[in-house]
Formats: C-alpha cells, sequence, structure tokens
C-alpha cells in the first residue's frame, strides 16, 4: 500500500521562485511634470452631521413595542394561575382549622414562591401539632386545586409477635392464675375485636410458615435430630389450640371489666399486668368494634405486580407459639430472607383532601395506642419467661 508523502510545513525551507523570462524594456519613460501638482480647495459648504441619539447600545431598551395580536394563551395562563392560588389558599385554611394551626401570611409574595412558603410552614407546624405529622401534597385535577394530607404511623421494622406459650405456663402457675385469668381476657380482646391473626388459623401466614418448615424438618435425612425438631412442632401446634379455646371463649371478655377491677396487685410483675390491662380494657371500652387493620393500605392489582410491592400488615402482626429457641429462629430467619427482598411495609395510613367537602375526623390515636399496647404486652411476657427461668 502506498502512502501519500507528509509535508510539514513549518519544517520545509522556502522554496525559491523561478525566474521569468526577461522582458523587453518600453520604448518611452514616464517624465517628470514641470509644475506642481494642484490640490483642489475646499468647498464653504459642509456634509450634514449624523449621529445617534443618546447610546446606540440602549436605544432598545427605550422603544416601546406594541402587543402581539395572538396573546389569548397568555391571559388564559395568567386567569388559570389565579384560580389555582384561590383555591390552593381556601384548602389551606380548611387544612388550618381541622388540625387548629395558624398558618403565616404568604399571599403576598410571587408565585410560586408564595404556595412553596406556605407549604413550609405549615409542615413545620404541623410537626410541633400533630403526632403521626402529616405528609402533605397539592392536587389538581380539572376543575380544582386543593391540599391532601397523609398520615401514617411508622411501624419501623418491628414484628409484632405475641408468643402464647409464656401464658400457657402461667395458666399452670399457681403464683400467677390470677395473672393468666386477666391476660386471657386481653388475648380474648386482641383476638375477637383487634382481629390480630393467629398462627393455628388455616390462611395466615404464620400458619403457613409453620407448615411448610415442619415439612423441610421431616423430609431432613439427620433421623436423630429431625425427631427432636418435630416435637417442637407438635409442641407448637398442642399449645396453641387449647389457648385458642380458651381466648375464643368469649366469656373472657365479658368477664374483663370485673377481673380487672377484682385484681389485686402484690409485686411489680403483678403491677405492670394490671396496667397492660387496664390499657387494653380502655381501648375495648372506647373502640369496641375497631380492628387493627381499618387503615390498612389497599392496593389494586397491577400495584401488586410490580417491584416496589410492601410488605402487608397480616405478615409482622400475628399471635406466635413463641420467640425463643430453634423453631422461632428457624422461622425468623425465613421471613428476614422474605422481607428483604420488598421495598417496604405497608402501615396504617389515613388520607384527608381538603377539597371543600366534609372532611372525616378519622385519626390515628387507636393505632398508636394499640401498638403501644402490644409492646407493653410482649414486654410483660418476657419478664415472666426471664423470671421463671431464674
Amino acid at each position: 500500500m502506498k502512502y501519500a508523502q507528509a509535508h510539514y510545513i513549518g519544517d520545509s525551507e522556502t522554496a525559491r521562485t523561478k525566474k521569468t523570462k526577461a522582458t523587453a524594456r518600453t520604448t518611452k519613460r514616464l517624465r517628470p511634470v514641470d509644475a506642481k501638482t494642484q490640490r483642489r480647495r475646499r468647498g464653504s459648504e459642509r456634509q450634514a452631521q449624523v449621529s445617534a441619539c443618546g447610546d446606540g447600545s440602549n436605544g432598545f431598551l427605550k422603544s416601546l413595542f406594541l402587543p402581539k395580536l395572538h396573546s389569548s394563551k397568555t391571559v388564559q395562563a395568567c386567569q388559570e394561575t389565579e384560580k389555582m392560588q384561590k383555591d390552593f389558599y381556601t384548602s389551606l385554611c380548611i387544612l388550618a382549622e381541622h388540625y387548629g394551626i395558624v398558618p403565616m401570611p404568604s399571599r403576598d409574595f410571587e408565585y410560586p414562591y408564595n404556595m412553596a412558603l406556605a407549604l413550609w410552614d405549615l409542615d413545620e407546624k404541623l410537626k410541633q401539632k400533630v403526632l403521626n405529622c402529616p405528609e402533605l401534597r397539592v392536587v389538581q385535577d380539572c376543575k380544582r386545586t386543593y391540599l391532601v394530607s397523609e398520615e401514617k404511623y411508622s411501624t419501623g421494622t418491628t414484628l409484632y409477635y405475641i408468643p402464647i406459650e409464656p401464658l400457657y405456663r402461667m395458666t399452670h402457675d399457681r403464683r400467677r392464675r390470677k395473672n393468666a385469668q386477666l391476660l386471657i381476657s386481653v388475648f380474648s380482646y386482641l383476638y375477637h375485636i383487634a382481629d390480630i391473626p393467629y398462627y393455628r388459623q388455616e390462611g395466615s401466614y404464620l400458619y403457613w410458615l409453620y407448615e411448610m418448615h415442619r415439612e423441610w424438618t421431616e423430609q431432613d435425612e439427620d433421623r436423630e435430630e429431625n425427631e427432636r425438631y418435630v416435637r417442637e412442632f407438635d409442641k407448637a401446634e398442642l399449645i396453641g389450640d387449647i389457648l385458642e379455646q380458651k381466648i375464643f371463649n368469649r366469656m373472657s371478655l365479658q368477664r374483663f371489666e370485673k377481673r380487672l377491677n377484682s385484681f389485686k396487685s402484690r409485686d411489680a410483675f403483678d403491677v405492670a399486668c394490671a396496667e397492660v390491662a387496664g390499657k387494653a380494657f380502655e381501648l375495648y371500652r372506647q373502640y369496641p368494634s375497631e380492628s387493627i387493620f381499618r387503615n390498612a393500605p389497599t392496593h389494586s392489582g397491577e400495584e401488586e405486580d410490580t417491584e416496589t410491592e410492601s410488605i402487608g400488615m397480616e405478615k409482622y402482626i400475628s399471635f406466635i407459639s413463641d420467640t425463643k429457641g430453634w423453631l422461632y429462629e428457624s422461622i425468623e430467619e425465613s421471613i428476614n430472607n422474605e422481607f428483604n427482598e420488598y421495598a417496604q411495609m405497608d402501615e396504617p395510613t389515613i388520607l384527608k383532601c381538603f377539597d371543600g367537602t366534609d372532611t372525616a375526623d378519622n385519626s390515628l390515636d387507636f393505632e398508636s395506642r394499640l401498638f403501644a399496647l402490644l409492646d407493653d404486652l410482649c414486654e410483660l411476657l418476657y419478664n415472666y419467661t426471664q423470671h421463671e427461668n431464674e
């Protein structure tokens, strides 16, 4: 292959010019002029002076242009913006009255800074006023603009699993039989009214997990260990069925108040037991038919197929056989592995639209108190187990 020869302009020497052939001289040469060349005199008239008026670069700014004929879109946009702001502040007044706060004056600021400032002020004041601080959104449909608040109770990453084996052992403890009767009434309230799933109920999340782990254990080749683990499943099923019969009986719920009033505290454990039962009975009295799932989020079929599928509340709230030992550790490992595949957890949520219609006076007071009750109840049962093992 042939390459063209490179020529470097910077390094090349100055090329010599070729010599031309000699030309014949002209026959005549220019002769000098005798007289000096006389210049033309200037006339008295001068050219008309023309100059820019003022600074030429600013002339455009001093000009006045008539508006274009087709400006209806701009006028319409301004009218829509004014209506949007009017609707926004109308909704803001309704929201402020609902939550009992006084918003700062922001109407005099330019759009859209006035609305952004109003939302920031509302968010700061709601954090101080409302326990479960709502998240605010501005919604705009084809007719109006209004505010929507989303109140949510944060459960974190807690598994609200209530063990029943400590209560079963308490029923056979002579010193704690009164405690057991009182707590059976608490369990009956959680079972019938609060609607907390029971792990021995078919269709519950934990029932499926227990059945799956039992099959895995029975198929294990290690026969000696297999028999011991299978006995743990038998024990969990037996105790679960016996205690379910006790809390299923509504007589325990009907005798709740009588048992609470007649209960006498003799030590610190009795005091804690009476406090937990008192909180449960107060919830039962104020919310006689409310379920823990009353404000659970609802998902459409399309959302369930997406990658952002969340953990349902029925999966992390339930009665369970026990929260210690090999069986629980095995189930807990499966739960953690499954939950790690989800993006978020369902939590009690209330949506309120401040669009001029009647806003329901709903709150998360019931959920806040019920989850706190579950925490205290689980701690009480844990302390009994620890004291029992001493």
